[in-house]
């Protein structure tokens, strides 16, 4: 799977960017991934009970850690440097 996806996800969450995630959801091809961040935005969007919304965010962020662990590294170049 492609890295980029599981910061992506992460980095809007954080931000609070809802379309960019949903952007995602759609695109990526980590269907676990998707059906995560599907099961989140539909809380945020519809359920009345926060402790529901905190329990989907949750797993979406869970399961967004183990991804970034279990990836492999890229060899590619970084797209950005610090130096």
């Amino acid at each position: 799977m492609n890295k980029m996806d599981y910061d992506r996800a992460l980095y809007y969450t954080h931000r609070s960017e809802w379309d960019n995630l949903l952007i995602l959801m759609v695109r990526t091809k980590d269907q676990i991934l998707s059906k995560r961040i599907e099961h989140f935005l539909h809380a945020y969007n519809f359920e009345r009970d926060y402790s529901v919304i905190e329990k989907s965010l949750y797993s979406l962020l869970r399961y967004i850690d183990h991804a970034n662990e279990t990836v492999e590294p890229d060899n590619e170049l970084p797209m950005y440097s610090l130096s």
